[in-house]
């Protein structure tokens, strides 16, 4: 930590901790400062990892580099990856994630103009002026909006938040939307919502700890479709929701005027093993040859179960530390003993344990809210309004990578175990935001510079940042339905593309191709009746079933209907242990949450089969 924060915390006057009423307090940022104070002097023995500053890249280059994660490279002259598909990808757009991808081009083709690069860069007027032209084709596409449509756009606040327009299709929004300020609306674009809202947004960009501590009870109506969380769906579909997120999340800081860069500024030698300092992907590499499967680290998760042990009411927990000499001892320990087997886990007191946590985190060669994504996180605190905060916030999570997300989720759970027995051990969800703020966002390499600071600001804003993390977390984990049914339509649009190359390499074969549609149309009649779909469970005693759709037939009850043919043993093993899932038609694989409404589903993807089985690891 920089000298400045050191001289701020000793300029503050003590604070009596002796009354309970005090250390609840939630006005105070004490609590901050003195976390501060002790990661300062936990650092003084502390080996400085080697910090190699490398040439900042220009905007241009940054550009290039988000259309390369936003899966768009072949935009400007890569070869990599099928156009196509990336024009595909472009019609599925909202009017302003194409907003936010047009002034990317632009600037990444100005770059390459000033520096002469013969790059075949296409005019972004005519990268979007083919989804115009499909559009002609394809009336059902999604693509972007004609001109005439863009001049009317943002007539009437209230127009625009019962009928945002998407491309060229309007999204008329259910009867029972979202209408609370404490409802997330999950159906429609986070920035289509923040145009909507931005003139008569009147909440300060900076909030109060007081107003904090009254922060809203978010919550996510229900959807008959299913909520779909990280982890629910296949590979494939995952990686198009990453990059959906991406230019989502950028279209979002565009319209509120928030800037967004990626953070590729600092590299830094990294250790190849051990546990401290040592990066999230080496550990987990290490501890799935001790565990298969693993997907947190498991020093992490001793350190936490440790502390559990200890009992979760201790006062001051996470916020008193542990001698800076023992902590140290224990770690040069830990590293020399933990994969043996043999570090005696009775030493290591309750708060040294809470210590070892932090410096876990601290230590990290890179933070983990990831490099990329640190400013992002760190600049939610400017955006508007807690609602667009968190919304923010989501597709970030979404945004990490596996290991970051497992291991935050991780964290965040436990730290709701420790708020929830605040009555005895007085840490309330903002005492605990105050002191894991400083280990997250003030990462020894990542870090804003001294003289950028503003420390109060930093510090009431990331404390914020944290409370929305730890307060929200359920919602964190959830994949926005509008970037799902986005996927869904590249999905079908690609399936398209791959019917009409099967239906002309049939015609080249000579195939009478009404017959076969006509064939294959009846086969799928005859297997099941129409209001039937049929249930694999390949798995199970009971491993296919027809099952007649009714308005209230859910995936739980599908599950309950085959487990119920299962022995009394193997029934109790089952429950949790497999789920109902939709796979193929519009999406890869989609795992269900037990309250989908099976018709309402099979209405949005008819052709999907129904499989029961377990989650992989």
């Amino acid at each position: 930590m920089n000298q400045q924060c050191s001289t701020k915390v000793s300029e503050k006057p003590p604070f009596d901790r002796s009354s309970s009423q005090d250390s609840l307090d939630e006005e105070s940022m004490e609590d901050y400062w003195t976390e501060l104070e002790n990661i300062e002097k936990s650092s003084e023995n502390r080996q400085e990892q080697e910090v190699v500053v490398v040439k900042e890249p220009d905007e241009g280059e940054l550009e290039e580099e988000w259309l390369k994660e936003a899966g768009l490279s072949n935009l400007f002259g890569e070869s990599a990856g099928d156009p196509q598909e990336s024009m595909v990808f472009l019609a599925t757009l909202t009017r302003t994630q194409a907003a936010a991808v047009q002034k990317r081009v632009e600037t990444v083709s100005q770059t390459f103009r000033k520096k002469n690069k013969q790059h075949q860069i296409p005019d972004v007027r005519d990268i979007f002026a083919q989804q115009r032209e499909s559009k002609d084709e394809a009336p059902d596409g999604t693509g972007l909006q004609s001109d005439r449509t863009n001049e009317n756009k943002y007539k009437g606040r209230d127009e625009q938040a019962s009928n945002l327009v998407i491309g060229e299709e309007k999204l008329f929004l259910p009867e029972d939307a979202p209408a609370s300020e404490t409802d997330i609306n999950l159906e429609v674009s986070f920035a289509e919502q923040a145009v909507g809202q931005k003139e008569s947004a009147k909440e300060k960009t900076q909030k109060s700890i007081d107003d904090n501590a009254q922060l809203p009870n978010f919550r996510l109506p229900k959807d008959k479709t299913g909520t779909t969380r990280i982890g629910d769906l296949a590979p494939q579909d995952m990686k198009k929701v990453c990059r959906l997120a991406l230019i989502e999340l950028t279209a979002l800081y565009d319209v509120l005027g928030v800037e967004l860069k990626q953070q590729k500024a600092v590299k830094i030698k990294m250790k190849d093993s051990g546990l401290f300092g040592v990066p999230l992907t080496v550990l987990i590499e290490q501890d799935q040859r001790k565990v298969p499967g693993t997907r947190i680290p498991l020093i992490f998760q001793k350190l936490i179960s440790r502390i559990e042990e200890g009992g979760l009411g201790t006062e001051g927990l996470l916020r008193i530390p542990g001698a800076a000499v023992r902590i140290k001892n224990l770690c040069q320990e830990l590293e020399a003993k933990f994969y043996e087997g043999t570090f005696n886990w009775e030493s290591v007191k309750q708060h040294d344990a809470a210590s070892l946590l932090k410096l876990f985190i601290r230590e990290l060669p890179q933070p983990l809210l990831s490099v990329e994504y640190l400013k992002a996180f760190q600049a939610v605190q400017s955006l508007p309004t807690k609602k667009q905060q968190l919304q923010a916030l989501n597709l970030l999570v979404i945004l990490l990578p596996d290991v970051n997300r497992d291991t935050l989720k991780a964290l965040l759970e436990f730290l709701q175990r420790v708020i929830d027995n605040k009555e005895k051990n007085k840490m309330t969800v903002m005492n605990v935001a105050m002191v894991m703020a400083p280990n997250l966002f003030m990462c020894h390499a990542f870090g804003l510079k001294s003289s950028e600071q503003r420390e109060f600001v930093m510090a009431a804003g990331t404390a914020n940042t944290m409370h929305l993390l730890i307060k929200n977390q359920k919602l964190l984990w959830t994949i926005p339905k509008f970037i799902v049914n986005q996927v869904r339509k590249q999905n079908t649009e690609n399936h398209k593309k791959d019917k009409k190359a099967m239906k002309k390499l049939l015609k080249k074969m000579a195939y009478d191709r009404e017959k076969y549609e006509k064939q294959d149309k009846n086969a799928n009649d005859a297997d099941v009746p129409q209001g039937v779909i049929r249930v694999q469970a390949p798995h199970l005693s009971k491993v296919s079933m027809a099952i007649q759709l009714t308005e209230e037939l859910k995936a739980s009850d599908v599950l309950a209907r085959f487990l119920s043919q299962e022995s009394g043993v193997a029934q109790t093993l089952k429950k949790g242990e497999v789920f109902l899932y939709e796979v193929g038609g519009n999406i890869g694989e989609r795992c269900l949450d037990d309250d989908t409404y099976m018709k309402d589903l099979y209405q949005l993807n008819p052709n999907a089969e129904w499989v029961i089985k377990s989650k992989p690891l």
